[in-house]
């Protein structure tokens, strides 16, 4: 007997979702898909399976500017387990070093301090990087080492939470492609003991943080039309982009791609709304006092958020 298909429905926003230990970013997106029955879903930037924390997931119109997110800065709360290097920079690997941890708050300081800024980190090798088409992690678990180049990234900032040796806790703000895990190891090899990640929470991507999001436990002790409710709307991913508000006449003609003079000065991305109805209608920016568009919506979808 054939399984009856769930039917899907066209729904359009952000959920912010907590992800579980464990769970794939894919795993997480899935379910709350699943339960949503939503017929189009992205998430917007791999967590390993180690992380838990905020994993913003798009939906319909929203997929749109996924790409917003995927380039966000972002926050972390990392635990680092001083003393012990491990095969795989965190605490899943076999540990392969220990040493002595004899270090004080100045060292840690001092340590945490040489890695802000703009810095260039070496990828791990288990990560999920391709070479020759097939992730890094691959050739790791193959015992293989694929040689890769170093990265240019920012962090902008390394607070240090608490610290009761050997546990170290940090908070982390930094560009996106930063590997917390290499940030840990390299943190331990300064302080001279080594060190490997035990836990990682993100709590922070571009704007959005972990205020409102929901367990995967949570969202499904819930009816679908309160799992809707928690949809954030489809530019929440743009929060803090200038907003250009177009006349109703302009609306229509900017929905279909066409360039209109603005009296605005040059802008890397704005938001562009309508005014009747004040909905969303795309991304866009601003060059010699022309409004350009980047990314629109469709006429239903802008429909849809009335």
């Amino acid at each position: 007997m054939q399984a009856t298909r769930t039917p899907r429905r066209a729904l359009h926003g952000v959920l912010l979702l907590d992800k579980p230990i464990g769970w794939t970013s894919n795993d997480a997106l899935q379910k709350a898909k699943g339960m949503l029955r939503a017929e189009k879903g992205g998430h917007t930037g791999t967590l390993d399976p180690l992380a838990t924390g905020l994993l913003p997931l798009c939906f319909g119109a929203a997929t749109k500017f996924s790409q917003v997110s995927l380039d966000a800065d972002k926050a972390y709360r990392a635990t680092l387990r001083l003393g012990q290097r491990t095969t795989t920079g965190d605490r899943e690997g076999e540990v392969v070093e220990e040493h002595a941890v004899d270090v004080g708050r100045a060292a840690i300081d001092a340590a945490v301090a040489r890695f802000t800024g703009e810095i260039d980190q070496l990828p791990p090798m288990h990560s999920a990087l391709k070479h020759q088409g097939r992730a890094l992690y691959d050739y790791a678990r193959d015992g293989i080492a694929v040689e890769r180049p170093t990265r240019r990234i920012t962090v902008h900032a390394i607070d240090i939470v608490d610290w009761q040796s050997p546990t170290l806790v940090i908070d982390v703000r930094c560009s996106k492609g930063t590997y917390i895990r290499t940030l840990a190891e390299d943190i331990g090899v300064a302080l001279g003991c080594g060190a490997h990640l035990s836990a990682l929470r993100r709590t922070g991507s571009g704007p959005l943080g972990l205020d409102g999001a929901i367990t995967i436990e949570a969202l499904a002790a819930l009816s679908e039309p309160e799992r809707q409710a928690l949809l954030r709307p489809v530019d929440t991913l743009l929060a803090g982009w200038p907003a250009v508000r177009l006349p109703d006449d302009e609306a229509g003609r900017f929905l279909t791609g066409l360039r209109r003079r603005v009296a605005l000065g040059d802008a890397p991305a704005v938001r562009v709304y309508g005014t009747n109805p004040p909905a969303f209608l795309g991304s866009a920016h601003i060059s010699c006092g022309e409004l350009i568009a980047d990314r629109l919506l469709s006429p239903l979808e802008v429909q849809a958020q009335s």
